[in-house]
């Protein structure tokens, strides 16, 4: 093979792990039993006129598995945190009591715990998409790079059931974390 089609491999490569790890963050973001600090960290707040995300402005920890303390460094934005957090609709209304901001989440009940399922398979479904728009990428790169070389037919298919064999095993690996943080959401 050439370098032309080794590159179009290793980098179809790289995208798909770029979608995995874009699921395993996401699903981050997914509440299931335990409330996690990632729910409130990607929320931003005009900190002097820039968009900041809470974690780079405060200290966020679990006071128990339902509640998370939010605690700015610089109190004068604690109003400005507040808000964002309570317009991000994250399913918890922030509580300042001056020192800091506390969210209390309510027990999951069934019709949530179905919605949170739903939310997972779109974003499965959404990795899948664009997994299978980088297979037709890399696909359309190593046709062109075989005809440059003058590749045989055969040459070309065997490498196409390769991209489609990799792109199998990245499919089957987030099919796997999908059914791990379904049951997670469903079991507690």
């Amino acid at each position: 093979m050439n370098d032309k089609i080794n590159e179009a491999m290793l980098m179809f490569e790289e995208k798909l792990e770029k979608a995995v790890n874009h699921v395993r963050s996401e699903f981050a973001n997914v509440r299931a039993g335990r409330v996690s600090g990632a729910i409130v960290e990607r929320i931003t707040v005009d900190y002097y006129g820039t968009p900041t995300p809470i974690k780079e402005l405060a200290t966020i920890t679990n006071e128990d598995s339902r509640t998370l303390l939010v605690n700015p460094w610089d109190i004068a934005i604690r109003p400005e945190v507040c808000k964002a957090i309570g317009s991000a609709n994250i399913g918890a209304n922030p509580i300042d009591n001056g020192q800091y901001i506390r969210l209390i989440f309510p027990a999951l009940t069934e019709e949530r715990r179905r919605d949170l399922v739903k939310q997972i398979k779109t974003i499965i479904e959404g990795a899948k998409v664009i997994m299978r728009n980088e297979r037709r990428a890399a696909i359309d790169q190593v046709k062109k790079a075989g005809k440059d070389e003058k590749l045989s037919e055969d040459d070309l298919k065997s490498m196409e059931v390769d991209i489609q064999k990799l792109l199998d095993n990245y499919i089957a690996s987030i099919d796997k974390l999908f059914e791990k943080k379904e049951t997670e959401i469903m079991e507690i």
